[in-house]
């Protein structure tokens, strides 16, 4: 704007010139000299004010050069399959420019733009995890951490130290621990529990969080006894005398969380901003979170209005809350809001495999007395999804078992259809409603098909495998083990997958997901779980970056690395596209960039 005022300004000069040469009567000639010297300067200065092409660019508020950018953009070459570039123009919290170094540093730069030199590091869309638990996760890392205890010796040892810095009376809570890692691969009970907790009550899940274990004053104060009856969807494990063993399933839990004292406002706070650095260092950007207490969404808020909020948080909303409830928490935070707001209702079908108590259509093959524990009445179930959908609601259900998926697919089936008659809009003003499977570990054939036709969602966590290869054909049997995990058939059918983590169920780390889907192989090497529906890095990538943008509405603001989306990106110290499987898990974070500023730098 000030070129263009000068430059006006420079235009109005021959003409006061030229009226006060009149005014003094020079001589002609002397007059056609000045006018030959006069018009030869402005039209150099008009050349001079002429606005330069680059200069009327937007400036960088940072440029990150001399880096090996994978934008997530299909490539139009033979030699790659997606776009590189070598630097990153960011200005706000958008990216204004992707390029060559030499010519964002000639076009972009400012004397006040920061440049940051990634010394040729390899660079992608950050982390976008569609499914995980942010309050657990805080939580567990909090109380008594059982991730990776070996035996119940090594369970009870962790145990004993926190009981020994407790107060009087405190409830001990942690979780983490899984027995199928154990030499002894027999669950915990109570009275393991009881003999190293000193009178305080304890209550600690597994690791999948779908079975926990509770020792005698915890089973007390909730009272579970000889006379209790197990709740729909759930079970409590008895002796031969019929004494609950403390082992409580799924929905048998919730009479012992009831009477657990809620943490405290600070509680929260310290375990969330745990968790979201743990997200930081592993280089996660986007979390889509489902941690049920309202409270924890408020202290997202609070760290936000703090400027101290490090991912973007999409928060699920429980699928059985009422309408009106649900509506006043969608309504209390603006959906507008790319930091943090509220997202699907979740809901939960059956339980986990582990635990024996995913919803099967036919026994388990390693315990035939059971076939899991569906959640829900169908014709109740429908009704609620149904009614949900046409409040304007997305939602994703918890499903794994192949009875619970088909619970899931048929409620989705009925939802959409009375929302398209009565033209409801999705999320994005469309009739796209973006319904999702949580888990969808192991369907049918005939079910993946179900997915293609209804669009469903694949919402998938990889290094699940990791953990679950040592026993998910003998839970299942080889044949139904064998469509266990398809990603690469849910892909061949034109299935969208979204990857996540489950975190705290497993570590956050997106680099084991990635290896998990590329090999489907142990962590060691040395077992494979059906390698036929293993996928490309790049599938995988996408899968954790642009593909859960898309799962969650949001595919036009990130994912990829192009002018104009979100800057959120991050550094690795490896090129993970070229590095081998066993390197891939070696991977370090070295910077995580959340709309362009770094929330975390390796040491």
């Amino acid at each position: 704007m000030m070129r263009n005022n000068n430059l006006g300004r420079a235009r109005l000069q021959p003409c006061r010139c030229v009226g006060s040469m009149k005014r003094a009567l020079a001589p002609a000639g002397h007059v056609r000299a000045i006018l030959v010297l006069f018009l030869g300067s402005f039209a150099a200065s008009a050349q001079n004010a002429a606005p330069n092409p680059s200069d009327a660019k937007p400036k960088a508020d940072i440029l990150f050069v001399h880096a090996n950018v994978y934008t997530g953009v299909p490539a139009n070459t033979p030699f790659a399959s997606i776009d590189r570039e070598e630097a990153i123009a960011v200005r706000g919290d958008r990216i204004l420019a992707v390029g060559k170094t030499i010519d964002l540093q000639k076009t972009m730069k400012s004397p006040e733009t920061l440049v940051v030199d990634l010394g040729g590091h390899f660079v992608m869309p950050g982390f976008n995890d569609a499914h995980l638990h942010l309050a657990d996760a805080g939580a567990q890392k909090l109380g008594v951490d059982l991730e990776g205890v070996k035996s119940i010796d090594e369970l009870r040892e962790r145990l004993a130290a926190k009981v020994a810095v407790a107060r009087a009376g405190e409830w001990i809570l942690g979780g983490g621990w899984d027995e199928t890692v154990w030499p002894v691969k027999v669950l915990p009970n109570r009275w393991d529990l009881d003999e190293v907790s000193n009178g305080h009550p304890v209550f600690l899940d597994r690791v999948d969080g779908h079975l926990a274990v509770a020792n005698t004053r915890a089973l007390q104060l909730a009272s579970i006894n000889l006379a209790s009856r197990d709740p729909l969807g759930g079970h409590i494990d008895r002796n031969e005398t019929g004494e609950p063993t403390g082992i409580l399933r799924d929905t048998a839990q919730h009479a012992v969380r009831a009477v657990i004292p809620p943490p405290s406002h600070d509680q929260l706070r310290r375990a969330a901003e745990v968790a979201l650095a743990d997200l930081a260092e592993h280089g996660v950007t986007s979390a889509q979170d489902y941690s049920p207490n309202w409270e924890n969404f408020q202290v997202y808020q609070e760290l936000e209005n703090e400027g101290k909020l490090t991912a973007r948080i999409s928060e699920w909303l429980p699928f059985d809350d009422s309408i009106d409830t649900l509506q006043k928490k969608r309504d209390s935070h603006p959906q507008s809001d790319l930091m943090l707001h509220t997202g699907m209702l979740k809901g939960f079908m059956d339980g986990s495999m582990g635990g024996h108590t995913a919803a099967l259509s036919e026994p388990y093959a390693d315990d035939p007395k059971t076939s899991g524990l569906p959640r829900y009445d169908a014709e109740k179930l429908n009704t609620m999804a149904k009614e949900r959908v046409l409040a304007g609601f997305q939602l994703g259900f918890h499903a794994i078992g192949d009875k619970g998926i088909q619970m899931a697919l048929d409620a989705f089936s009925g939802a959409e259809k009375v929302a398209k008659e009565a033209n409801v809009k999705a999320a994005n003003g469309g009739d796209d409603y973006r319904l999702r499977v949580e888990h969808a570990q192991c369907p049918t054939l005939a079910q993946i098909g179900q997915f293609k036709q209804l669009k469903v969602i694949a919402s998938m966590q990889p290094s699940h495998v990791l953990s679950d290869m040592r026993w998910a054909e003998a839970r299942l049997g080889p044949k139904r083990a064998a469509t266990c995990y398809p990603w690469a058939a849910f892909l061949n059918k034109g299935v969208m997958l979204a990857f996540g983590t489950d975190y705290p169920v497993e570590i956050v780390s997106p680099f084991r997901g990635l290896y998990a889907a590329i090999t489907r192989k142990s962590e060691d090497g040395k077992q494979e779980f059906f390698p036929e529906q293993r996928i490309t890095m790049d599938q995988a990538i996408a899968a954790y970056t642009a593909d859960s943008a898309f799962a969650e509405f949001e595919e036009k603001e990130k994912g990829k690395l192009t002018p104009g989306m979100l800057a959120d990106f991050v550094v690795l110290d490896r090129d993970i596209t070229a590095a081998s499987p066993e390197k891939l898990l070696a991977t370090k974070v070295l910077r995580t960039v959340v709309g362009g500023k770094t929330v975390y730098e390796a040491k």
